[in-house]
């Protein structure tokens, strides 16, 4: 008996490999999930992290498909914000030290996501405008002398992609200095040795905090965060800087800790070494590994024959799991910092920064088989 369960589950995986898409059937799944998401959902919201990093996976799909409706989307989203994040005024009232979504709250990285989508805005078609609040903040940030800005595991994707962006934007190396800087100090309270993951942020660090069963407890949206933002700092950063191979390791360490904790159905639990603690499947966390893999793969970080049947479980998940009928992604934990015992997700859980992730898998699939 236990031999006939090993082969169909080997044959599953074989049958999950090798299911083949064209580069056009993917390019339709990004319409229709991204034309549902335009249609249910107003673009005139706050430039906070969760819809910020919606649109991050917005300009992929525009810098893919071409399509100037969905640009517009981002564009009045821009425009709704006057392209800044939060907007006190005053430096010497910017906070950042703790969790805050009040205007005062400028150097706090849920407020500068946002920066990435106007920067990448203003290079399509500049305008100083688009680009003068964003200046103003992380020049300030980059010129200071404190490096604890990025306390939880979320702001390597929130702030780092914003800093190599800043770098292009500016030419300034001073962005790459800052960068290496904030991230040593997010590597000491947050960085597991051992494994090479990111606990959530120093609340949830190993044996302070562990599972119900005492395990260590990685969040898997926390480590998404923290791959996918790896993957978009080595897009900008210049193969010569001297920092370079600092995060192409880090890179390549998380990127193999995350595969060998990938479930069978292709999907990653909440907390990613104990499935118990929240069972079941979540989307936001998986799509940004996949992504972050695909990137890997794509640009010649991560060897294609190591991690190809890890891709093609977790692309499969996403498309005859998470994806429904009309174009919702569901099974996406809503906002929080942890795996919740108990929580449930289903079909309709659907989120803004759930439906980002899933476009920016979505978009690199299509460059992965069209290589």
């Amino acid at each position: 008996m236990r031999k006939l369960l090993i082969a169909i589950c080997l044959l599953s995986a074989m049958t999950i490999q090798a299911r083949s898409w064209t580069v056009e059937e993917v390019k339709d799944i990004i319409r229709k999930v991204n034309t549902y998401w335009q249609a249910n959902n107003p673009a005139e919201v706050r430039s906070f992290w969760d819809n910020a990093a919606y649109h991050t996976g917005n300009m992929e799909v525009y810098k893919l498909l071409k399509d100037q409706q969905m640009l517009d989307y981002s564009i009045r989203w821009a425009e709704h914000n006057q392209w800044k994040g939060a907007t006190e005024p005053d430096p010497t009232k910017w906070k950042y030290k703790n969790y805050g979504e009040g205007q005062d709250f400028v150097l706090f990285g849920d407020w500068q996501i946002c920066f990435q989508t106007f920067i990448d805005l203003y290079n399509l078609q500049p305008d100083e405008k688009k680009v003068a609040r964003a200046k103003e903040v992380m020049e300030y940030e980059a010129d200071s002398k404190v490096n604890d800005y990025w306390w939880w595991a979320d702001a390597l994707y929130m702030v780092m992609p914003t800093f190599t962006k800043m770098y292009k934007l500016t030419g300034d190396t001073k962005y790459l200095r800052k960068l290496y800087d904030n991230i040593l100090y997010s590597d000491s309270i947050m960085l597991d040795k051992e494994t090479g993951l990111y606990f959530r942020d120093g609340r949830y660090v190993y044996p302070k905090h562990k599972t119900d069963a005492g395990k260590k407890d990685f969040w898997a949206r926390g480590d998404g965060w923290v791959l996918a933002g790896l993957a978009k700092v080595l897009q900008d950063m210049p193969d010569d800087y001297v920092r370079h191979p600092f995060f192409v390791e880090k890179f390549q360490n998380l990127a193999r800790a995350v595969a060998k904790l990938q479930q069978p159905k292709g999907y990653w639990t909440r907390s990613m070494m104990d499935p118990k603690q929240a069972p079941g499947p979540e989307t936001s966390g998986t799509a940004f590994f996949c992504y972050g893999l695909l990137w890997g793969v794509n640009n010649g970080y991560l060897p294609k024959k190591e991690f190809a049947a890890v891709i093609a479980k977790a692309w499969n998940y996403l498309t005859t799991i998470a994806l429904q009928k009309d174009g919702k992604v569901g099974y996406v934990q809503p906002i929080g910092d942890r795996a919740i015992p108990g929580q449930v997700i289903n079909a309709d859980s659907q989120q803004n920064f759930g439906v980002g992730a899933f476009l920016l898998a979505a978009c690199e699939y299509v460059r992965y088989i069209d290589r």
